[in-house]
């Protein structure tokens, strides 16, 4: 069976779980993915590893554009993502309606977790500096290097977990509060393209056309992206 490698960050990790299956049915050509925070993956792609697809925050492929290393022909934005905070399972959902609810409940935690590498982390590291609270926060919070905040929650290491709420969603024995609220945040944008020195173009042009197609968008909302 032909295959194809893709290299997908965290983020549409589970929404490529299930196309990658879709595609594969579809097309007879499989889909050897590996998944890891944007900033790990540069730095991989950087180093020299092969891959034929990548995705990408937006910023992550306009880089690899930039480079020379994915083809622009063809690169399209497959989905919108916002960052969430999430709770242990029945536990009661705190306030983070508004900015100053927001604040109250980071304040009160014991802990929060939040990613070092992916954008989720890079983002919320600048918002508790732009609400005046990152003092506070950082001396309590628990820093995941890499994967999924949330299972700082099942281990109780920490009261709130932030994250992409695709990422979020990808632990079981927790709930999603919901999203920090839009007027604070940019969504993330996760794009794919064709890598310049794929080793197998053509699959890899057939997974960027299906990925690209409205037949995703279902998949998508149900994994927590905005197609």
């Amino acid at each position: 069976m032909e295959s194809v490698r893709m290299l997908s960050t965290l983020g549409l990790m589970g929404a490529m779980r299930s196309l990658s299956l879709a595609f594969e049915a579809r097309s007879g050509i499989r889909v050897e993915a590996d998944f890891a925070p944007t900033l790990a993956l540069l730095k991989r792609l950087r180093d020299g590893e092969a891959a034929d697809l990548v995705i990408l925050t937006r910023e992550g492929l306009d880089e690899m554009l930039g480079e020379g290393r994915v083809v622009a022909d063809g690169a399209a934005d497959l989905a919108r993502s916002y960052v969430g905070i999430a709770v242990r399972a029945g536990q009661a959902p705190p306030d983070i309606a508004s900015e100053a609810a927001l604040r109250k409940t980071l304040l009160a935690a014991r802990s929060v977790a939040y990613s070092r590498l992916g954008a989720s982390g890079v983002y919320f590291a600048q918002l508790i500096v732009r609400m005046g609270i990152a003092a506070e926060v950082n001396a309590k919070a628990t820093i995941v290097e890499q994967g999924f905040t949330a299972e700082r929650l099942v281990s109780d290491e920490a009261d709130l977990a932030v994250q992409q709420i695709s990422e979020l969603k990808q632990v079981g024995g927790i709930e999603v509060v919901g999203p920090i609220p839009h007027d604070l945040q940019t969504p993330a944008v996760f794009s794919a393209g064709r890598m310049a020195n794929a080793k197998h173009p053509e699959a890899a042009e057939r997974l960027l056309r299906y990925l690209a197609s409205p037949d995703v968008v279902p998949v998508l909302r149900q994994s927590g992206l905005e197609p």
